[in-house]
């Protein structure tokens, strides 16, 4: 379906039972994130004094990242401050390119209506639904997690995305999240702390929550 870290983050934030995403705005923090998780574990992408540096390992070799590759290489800024750039148009990269997989389907919408701009459907909802029981299931044992699935769960429940990581399972298991938080430390300290603020960050945008 999809190998990449974004990939996942997206699949993971989409609601099946609704047919949407379970919040665009939110969904462009949390892909931000990841696909700054995804460089750094790539080695592309290094914490330089809480700023993001690129390294000399070259391109990732994937659009998506070798995009927001080029715009981190253009600017110094911190990691929070890159998580919170361009999230609407990163939205719209990962779209196309799961579009162009044909992991989801996407249409454009008139720019005047009330509804979404973009309305997306996956092409393989049992398959989405599969990936998500996997991510729970990794929640609610006691074996290993996977290294982007402990990314996607740290997010998905410092993000709110409840159909994935409901109230009940964030207070059962808040010292696994807590530990699957912690291995972003180990990529950047600086992305840690942005994950572990990432709710103040979502109240600060909230004139921007919704449809988007």
């Amino acid at each position: 379906m999809t190998h990449t870290l974004y990939g996942r983050m997206y699949l993971a934030a989409y609601d099946t039972a609704a047919g949407a995403l379970y919040d665009r705005t939110r969904t462009g923090f949390l892909l931000r994130f990841a696909v700054l998780a995804e460089l750094a574990s790539l080695g592309c992408i290094a914490d330089s004094a809480g700023e993001v540096r690129v390294t000399d390992t070259g391109r990732a070799g994937d659009p998506v990242l070798d995009h927001v590759l080029d715009g981190v290489g253009a600017h110094r800024r911190t990691w929070k401050a890159w998580v919170r750039s361009d999230r609407r148009e990163t939205l719209d990269h990962v779209e196309d390119r799961l579009a162009a997989l044909d992991v989801i389907r996407v249409e454009e919408r008139p720019v005047f209506a009330r509804a979404a701009r973009r309305e997306v459907r996956v092409l393989d909802a049992a398959g989405v639904r599969a990936l998500q029981t996997g991510l729970i299931e990794q929640l609610r044992g006691e074996g290993p997690v996977e290294p982007y699935d402990a990314v996607v769960l740290a997010l998905v429940s410092a993000g709110g995305v409840r159909h994935l990581v409901s109230h009940a399972d964030a207070r059962a298991h808040k010292d696994r999240l807590d530990a699957l938080t912690g291995r972003l430390d180990a990529i950047a300290p600086a992305l840690g702390r942005a994950v572990r603020g990432l709710g103040t960050t979502l109240v600060a945008a909230q004139g921007g929550m919704g449809g988007g």
